[in-house]
């Protein structure tokens, strides 16, 4: 049987999806108008909703179903 490799991360997903969501963005800052800046732009808005929906699910005001 194999054993997974477990490593634990050091920073938190929101903290990194915050990060590699800036790095997207420098990136399509630097390429000039086109596919490839549009398909940046796309994940660093999808990183960006992610981070998001993970602060509305931790939030306070959330209540579990009854």
């Amino acid at each position: 049987m194999f054993k997974r490799r477990r490593f634990k991360q050091q920073l938190t997903l929101q903290d990194r999806l915050s990060a590699w969501g800036k790095q997207v963005k420098q990136q399509a800052s630097e390429l000039p108008p086109g596919p490839e800046r549009d398909a940046l732009l796309k994940k660093a808005r999808q990183a960006d909703v992610a981070d998001h929906l993970q602060d509305w699910a931790k939030s306070p005001g959330l209540q579990p179903p009854k």
